[in-house]
């Protein structure tokens, strides 16, 4: 394994884990780019003679540096303005399988949030744990702790984990239908049909990044969102086009104006398929990449 090509070869054969597993810890796919960079360049320098798991070892050293960067990052997340919301990524397409899924929902930006509940290292053993199906063993060794404390830290997640019902997820068509409709509220003003598919208690989050204007506070409440869309969006997007693509694991939509891209929005459905959250990310910092990210899985 000395050879610089085959090193090479086996890190391109995990790369895309790698990144899936670093921005599910982070959140950014900018910094978790960096993360598996970073990955990159340990991997290429160090002794592949005492490697006998390269996937392990390149889990480790990506684990452990996406947990620092997260650390780094708590103080500037903390005094963001208005809103946090994760970047959005592209996703890809599912073969309906139930572990892809699974896979799916835990890019969710429902998911994404809750995650953000969780210390560094427990987010990061849930992760390995739930998502990517790591033994306890493995886990410990990763994050340097005793296969005891590993366990308490999966257990101490779940318990956050499983007081949000993140997994409802209708089919493409529903998706689609509830944003058309939605689109169609900006165009016109109009809202009785998008009112149909949204549940009571739907919320609404932006994220402009105090870089464009968002709305600084989570809006709650049916009324309350369509008066937004038809006084607010209806002006304020009037001529925005939408292209319809997968998004952190949902149908969403890109909006673009002649100035380039302006916003992403994406919904989370209740149990019966109605829209309850609706995620608008308008960060620029946070739309530019969506062209060249690669689709995570």
């Amino acid at each position: 394994m000395g050879d610089t090509e085959e090193s090479i070869r086996i890190f391109e054969e995990n790369r895309s884990r790698l990144l899936g597993l670093a921005y599910r810890i982070l959140g950014i796919m900018v910094e978790a780019e960096d993360a598996v960079q970073d990955t990159c360049v340990k991997w290429l320098k160090a002794d592949h003679a005492d490697i006998r798991t390269p996937a392990a070892w390149l889990t480790t050293v990506c684990t452990r540096r996406a947990i620092d960067m997260l650390r780094a990052a708590h103080k500037s997340r903390v005094d963001y303005f208005g809103i946090w919301l994760p970047e959005p990524v592209r996703t890809a397409e599912t073969s309906g399988a139930v572990e892809d899924a699974e896979l799916a929902s835990s890019l969710s930006t429902a998911f994404l949030l809750m995650l953000e509940r969780l210390s560094p290292k427990e987010r990061a053993a849930y992760l390995l744990y739930d998502v990517f199906s790591q033994p306890y063993s493995v886990i410990a060794d990763t994050l340097d702790i005793e296969e005891a404390a590993c366990r308490k830290l999966v257990s101490r997640a779940r318990g956050h984990v499983s007081k949000e019902d993140i997994r409802h997820s209708p089919s493409k068509q529903a998706q689609e239908k509830l944003l058309r409709a939605f689109h169609g509220a900006i165009e016109s003003g109009e809202t009785d049909t998008l009112a149909g598919l949204l549940s009571e208690d739907i919320k609404l989050a932006s994220d402009g990044g105090g870089k464009v204007i968002a709305v600084p506070k989570i809006v709650v409440g049916k009324r309350r969102i369509l008066r937004f869309i038809s006084r607010g969006l209806h002006r304020a997007w009037a001529g925005a086009k939408p292209v319809l693509t997968e998004l952190n694991g949902r149908v969403s939509a890109i909006y673009t104006d002649d100035d380039g891209t302006i916003s992403t929005l994406s919904f989370e459905y209740d149990k019966d398929g109605l829209g309850a959250y609706i995620y608008i990310v308008r960060n620029p910092d946070k739309l530019t990449a969506l062209d060249t990210q690669e689709r995570l899985v």
